[in-house]
């Protein structure tokens, strides 16, 4: 695959950053949406398979940090744990891609993608549990909170996100994971 420039990836970043202050705006018009669609998970797991770990961790952790700043949204007391999971999500994307080579862009695409929202939920949990909500958080409200009511969101992004990195891939915009060599 070829490699895209430093200063491309920072742009597609602050872009992805930018969708994690903008996304969350239109869901919330619907009560209870955000948990439940989970808007600001999508560009940060955009950011980490096209742009790669680092950029993913940086957008996972500036994402919701400045959403909170501008708009409110997640609470201060959801931030930590937020930020926390969703930086594993756009850390895992990107390392998953540098490591999954199945010669099938889509299996790569949905490994990677399947591993860093399982490994983002899971380590947001842990942290959850024994850091920023000691002693308050269950197995049920992890199950509940991470994988139930998030259920719409989860298939969202299981359907619009690798949709979107092999459209951006077939528009030229991103390089090609397989590039076909030409005779």
């Amino acid at each position: 695959m070829t490699t895209m420039t430093t200063v491309k990836k920072s742009i597609i970043t602050a872009a992805c950053i930018a969708l994690c202050v903008v996304l969350p705006m239109a869901f919330h018009a619907v009560p209870n949406a955000g948990s439940i669609y989970c808007p600001m998970h999508i560009p940060v797991l955009l950011c980490g398979l096209i742009c790669g770990w680092q950029y993913g961790l940086l957008c996972g952790l500036a994402g919701p940090a400045l959403s909170s700043l501008f708009t409110g949204m997640p609470p201060a007391a959801y931030l930590p744990s937020m930020m926390v999971e969703i930086a594993v999500y756009g850390t895992l994307c990107g390392l998953m891609m540098k490591l999954v080579n199945t010669k099938n862009v889509y299996a790569d695409l949905y490994i990677s993608l399947v591993i860093a929202m399982l490994g983002g939920r899971i380590i947001g949990g842990i942290a959850k549990a024994l850091i920023f909500a000691r002693g308050d958080y269950s197995i049920a409200a992890w199950a509940t909170g991470y994988f139930a009511t998030s259920l719409p969101g989860i298939i969202i992004q299981l359907v619009l996100i690798p949709s979107i990195v092999f459209a951006l891939m077939k528009a030229k915009l991103v390089p090609d994971r397989y590039p076909r060599v030409k005779a």
